[in-house]
């Protein structure tokens, strides 16, 4: 079952990551080599967890965001490639502990990491990527960028632990889960943002317009995942429609439906998600309220209030072509419900 969510804006022209892919091209053909080095042991298990994952068709999102802000500064020299490389690390080994927490058998369509060979190996493989993204950033040289990027990591470990506290709790607030994913998934993207200036020698304001613009980004994107969650279609999700549902995720278009239902409707929930009768006919029931509450759109509409904020951190950079991809970056997030 999917739902058209549309945006109170159509625009003519689909928005891309195309034009920030041709900007990045030279630069992420040397990240992919040095992602390949660096996944590389002598313990045969990891490049084959490592490889597993990293070949699955992600779009690299983050370490673009890394490239672009540097360039966006004029950056001269290869600390850029070293930092987008530890970002993507970062973000390979969350997605690796991600799946052993979610107890997730699909990860972009494919069997997840965990069910090839264990929870165990993907935990202590995710925990090798990061050793190598440290490794590389203390190569760079910048304890700036390290001090940004072990601080995400952080952030991110935190949220890991903060969705457990919440986890089939239906009492959470949307508040909790802006929490949430503020530290789970814009850390990153802000982290990575951020560096690229730093290494640039931006000044301050430069610097913190990206780290908004990241943050924003990150926020942005995770609600519209959340949204195709029940909005989407297998093939685009990589999982299947109702993965959420069935692991007891509380995200926002279960919140509001819940917060606006009947006291029926609340006990529906309750025995849904905390009770974990999150069988097929109960998804059935859960897309429906909803879609009677309006809590896909109004999930969307929070994601164009936070793409509109990222919009306006870039707003006093100069008009570049890197400043042109990294707002059109903001609508493709967006729009991928369309």
């Amino acid at each position: 079952m999917g739902v058209v969510i549309p945006l109170e804006e159509s625009k003519n022209k689909q928005a891309s990551v195309k034009p920030l892919v041709d900007l990045t091209k030279a630069d992420m053909e040397r990240v992919n080599q040095l992602i390949l080095s660096k996944a590389g042991s002598d313990v045969q298990m990891i490049p084959e967890v490592a490889e597993h994952l990293i070949s699955s068709g992600g779009k690299r999102l983050r370490p673009m965001l890394t490239i672009a802000s540097a360039a966006l500064f004029g950056y001269q020299g290869d600390n850029h490639v070293k930092l987008a490389t530890s970002v993507e690390f970062m973000h390979t080994a969350t997605l690796l502990h991600d799946d052993v927490v979610d107890e997730s058998d699909l990860r972009r369509g494919r069997s997840t990491a965990r069910m090839i060979w264990g929870n165990q190996a993907s935990v202590l493989v995710g925990d090798f990527l990061l050793g190598q993204a440290f490794r590389m950033m203390v190569d760079v040289g910048s304890l700036e960028a390290l001090d940004v990027l072990s601080g995400a990591a952080c952030v991110i470990a935190e949220g890991e632990v903060l969705q457990l506290s919440v986890a089939k709790n239906m009492e959470t607030t949307e508040d909790d889960y802006l929490s949430v994913i503020r530290a789970k998934t814009a850390a990153l993207f802000a982290a990575a943002a951020e560096v690229g200036p730093i290494i640039a020698n931006a000044n301050k304001s430069g610097r913190n317009a990206l780290k908004s613009y990241g943050t924003n980004l990150g926020l942005a994107f995770q609600l519209v995942d959340d949204a195709l969650d029940y909005g989407g279609k297998a093939a685009d999700l990589g999982k299947n429609v109702g993965d959420d549902f069935r692991e007891g995720k509380i995200t926002l278009p279960i919140i509001l439906s819940y917060r606006r239902g009947t006291e029926d409707e609340r006990a529906f929930w309750r025995d849904a998600i905390e009770n974990g009768n999150s069988n097929d006919a109960n998804l059935e029931k859960a897309m429906g309220l909803i879609t009677k509450y309006g809590a896909l759109s109004d999930t969307i509409a929070r994601a164009v209030h936070y793409g509109t904020i990222a919009r306006d951190a870039l707003a006093p950079l100069p008009d570049t072509p890197w400043k042109s991809a990294l707002l059109e970056v903001i609508d493709f997030c967006i729009e991928r419900v369309n």
